[in-house]
């Protein structure tokens, strides 16, 4: 696997048309910054919108991947995802004039033909993984999906499909590397089964479908004026199906084609976690819906793991918010109001300082003669500094709303607080506040040693 961040050289261009919508775009691909991720962009919109290949942009998931952001949609992202992902590069502006990016031959292999025409380029930055720190499991036993991530120093990728299809029968297919990605999955095909093909088009999806660019499984002879119906929704004179197989008698790439497909669709939709992984992906029976929940899953196992550094904080300087801005945001007042100041804010992190002083006053009953700050005191403070950051985002006054504990999670004290030491607590939002609940990563520092981290659940409520 790469060590270094990687783009392209130059900006190429691919045309053709989209798949469900059936309209042709031109798909650019153009080189970005180090840190850029994978970002597309509407250049046929006003100003230009861009959407973060993202999941939590993810907006639709019935027959391909749907992204959305800044009021702008772009649709069946995966092949596309899925080649720059194949190729190990990191930071791309993908620009196109229209909703759809080019369906291709319904494999990936034409978008890397152009990134590798373009050429691959190291940055001078070093890459960083997401290491799967212990095996996670998706389950839908509904549609009798199951997805799971074990811990491997590389990426690997193994999908089984089973479609009690007696033309497809059981598949399997592993990626050992992504080096292999273009020999071993690339020209693999989009699929489907004859009689999707009606209900698809019923949706007003596959208008840009064709035999040249999907796979067409036939597991039912049908009748002459059935065949007569699909010949004109497929715009083709002749549809030849003599037995059950592949329609038109279209010959496979490969004997396991449909699960190489599915391995490129996951790979694709993993793609949208953002950041590359070290880990072994287990699917079976994957779909966009569950690769996409997966991919959820991980982004917050991800969240949770994730120790950003301190900002540089000088404590002598005067605060963000000082101890009367504070009664004026929370309505703790002593022996419960357990922060000093505030010291930095942002959108979605917030730090905050607590002197820990020989009168507390719970020091008088927990271990007089050795004084420790409990732990749960060093939570509440916590919660006290994450409150802060929620009440400020509220667009009516914070003093309009109270919050309440609803949740801990994975809580450790890594080293004891005592008098003497100034307690420096970082909270990060990790996940939108929705509903009123606030979900959050805390982390405590005595002298830029880790004291304390765990998550915090809260519930806003109106006074």
């Amino acid at each position: 696997m790469k060590n270094f961040q990687q783009t392209i050289s130059k900006k190429i261009t691919i045309s053709g048309i989209g798949l469900h919508t059936g309209i042709v775009s031109n798909m650019t691909f153009v080189p970005a910054k180090i840190d850029h991720g994978i970002v597309f962009q509407r250049t046929d919109l006003k100003n230009g919108p861009s959407i973060k290949a993202d999941v939590d942009n993810v907006t639709d998931i019935s027959r391909g991947t749907t992204l959305k952001e800044n009021g702008a949609v772009i649709n069946t992202v995966e092949h596309t995802i899925s080649a720059v992902v194949g190729l190990q590069i990191d930071n791309i502006l993908i620009q196109i004039d229209g909703p759809e990016p080019p369906i291709m031959d319904g494999s990936s292999i034409e978008f890397i033909k152009v990134l590798e025409k373009a050429g691959i380029k190291e940055q001078n930055a070093t890459k960083t993984y997401f290491e799967i720190p212990e095996n996670i499991v998706f389950e839908d036993k509904k549609n009798n999906v199951e997805i799971a991530a074990y811990p491997l120093n590389d990426f690997r990728v193994t999908v089984m499909v089973d479609y009690n299809s007696p033309v497809l029968g059981s598949q399997h297919v592993t990626l050992n590397t992504l080096s292999d990605y273009k020999k071993r999955i690339a020209e693999s095909r989009t699929f489907c089964f004859l009689h999707e093909v009606e209900e698809l088009h019923n949706k007003n999806l596959i208008k840009g479908g064709d035999l040249e660019n999907a796979i067409v499984i036939v597991d039912k002879i049908l009748s002459k004026k059935k065949l007569s119906s699909l010949s004109k929704m497929l715009g083709k004179k002749n549809i030849e199906v003599k037995k059950e197989g592949i329609l038109n008698n279209t010959k496979l790439r490969f004997h396991n084609e449909p699960a190489r497909h599915k391995l490129l669709d996951v790979v694709g939709d993993i793609g949208l976690l953002g950041k590359p992984i070290k880990g072994h992906i287990v699917a079976a029976r994957p779909g966009h819906k569950s690769n996409v929940a997966f991919t959820k899953m991980l982004k917050n196992m991800m969240l949770k793991n994730v120790r950003r550094p301190l900002p540089d904080i000088n404590l002598l300087k005067k605060p963000l918010i000082d101890i009367n801005g504070i009664k004026k945001i929370l309505s703790h007042r002593f022996p419960f109001l357990l922060i000093d100041k505030i010291v930095y804010m942002d959108e979605i992190t917030i730090i905050g300082v607590k002197n820990v002083t020989g009168n507390e006053f719970f020091f008088e009953g927990h271990f007089p003669g050795n004084p420790v700050m409990p732990g749960v005191l060093q939570i509440e403070a916590m919660g006290q500094v994450g409150g802060i950051l929620v009440l400020k985002s509220m667009k009516n006054k914070p003093s309009n709303y109270i919050l309440y504990f609803a949740g801990l999670e994975s809580f450790r004290f890594r080293k004891i607080v005592v008098p003497g030491d100034t307690l420096l607590m970082k909270m990060q939002v990790i996940a939108p506040i929705k509903r009123g609940i606030a979900k959050m990563k805390g982390e405590a520092y005595v002298s830029n040693k880790l004291v304390c981290e765990g998550i915090l659940t809260a519930v806003v409520a109106k006074r």
